[in-house]
């Protein structure tokens, strides 16, 4: 279920060791590569532009990451669900069941992808393609440390550095611009027309803390399946929704269902539809994500804090 993936893939992994950047056919990292470069500090995009040529991208949030860095000339195919930026390569690649030949075809001296679906990350390394594997983010962190990772294997260090930067001011700027809450809002942000959602404990959901916002969901499921007496019993004062795109679900056929008309958040006219692409690829439009959320979360009646 795409929406539930979140886009990404499950895997996680610890701050220090949750990617993997290999190269099998000279038994050198691009840390290593920049390092015999020199000072790396300040010389930007030229230090290692020329090695990596020519990039294959696997992952909508890693194909987004690669553009956003200035290493956009450098890719010549991404993977049949990187819809972002329009003029990206994209082609019939599947991420979720990668085809070694067929990602070969295009000769790529570097593969981004978010999971080792079919062994692929094996398969590579044997023929000798450098790897740089970005599984899903668990925190904003850790996206700004994956786009400097993307900015250091292809030569764009200062970018990705730029980029991060400019990220967090702006996230910053926009959660100060929310009003403040003595009580946060509730939330109910709908992934699918099954009820799956989030709890405050997944990405999106830390994103919905920063800007006063409390999931109605909990436990050690992040994405927990809801039942509809569930969701009318906990009466949010917000709903998102994550489905439109994929599901055709409108605030209009969320009001019609059965029980929901008297939700508060169908009362006050507070179902919101959300990008689902912005919404689960957690890489530079992160911002538009904040931004957007922010806008909803300030037009809705705040009650002061002493």
């Amino acid at each position: 279920m795409s929406s539930r993936s979140s886009g990404h893939g499950a895997g996680h992994r610890s701050r220090s060791g949750w990617w993997r950047f290999t190269i099998v056919a000279v038994a050198v990292s691009v840390v290593a590569a920049l390092a015999a470069c020199g000072d790396s500090s300040d010389s930007g995009s030229a230090d290692n532009a020329g090695e990596v040529s020519r990039i294959v991208s696997l992952s909508p949030t890693g194909t987004e990451m690669l553009f956003a860095v200035g290493a956009g000339d450098q890719v010549v195919a991404v993977d049949d669900q990187s819809s972002h930026p329009a003029d990206a390569p994209r082609t019939s690649l599947s991420g979720y069941t990668p085809n070694l030949e067929a990602i070969l075809g295009y000769d790529p001296d570097l593969v981004v992808l978010t999971d080792d679906n079919n062994d692929i990350i094996a398969n590579l390394q044997r023929v000798g393609v450098e790897v740089l594997e970005l599984p899903a983010a668990k925190n904003l962190d850790e996206t700004y440390s994956q786009i400097e990772m993307v900015g250091e294997a292809t030569g764009h260090t200062r970018e990705a550095s730029e980029l991060v930067s400019s990220m967090r001011a702006q996230i910053d700027e926009i959660v100060a611009t929310v009003p403040a809450r003595e009580v946060p809002l509730t939330y109910y942000h709908e992934l699918d027309d099954a009820y799956y959602t989030v709890t405050d404990d997944t990405y999106i959901g830390q994103i919905y803390r920063l800007l006063g916002l409390r999931s109605i969901a909990s436990g050690q499921d992040g994405y927990p399946q809801l039942s509809a007496e569930f969701i009318i019993e906990s009466d949010p004062e917000v709903i998102f929704l994550a489905d439109s795109q994929c599901c055709g679900v409108t605030p209009q056929k969320v009001a019609a269902r059965a029980g929901w008309g008297d939700l508060r958040a169908v009362t006050d006219k507070q179902i919101h539809v959300l990008d689902e692409d912005i919404a689960s690829r957690w890489g530079p439009r992160v911002v538009d994500l904040v931004r957007d959320v922010a806008r909803i979360v300030s037009g809705i009646g705040v009650q002061a804090t002493p």
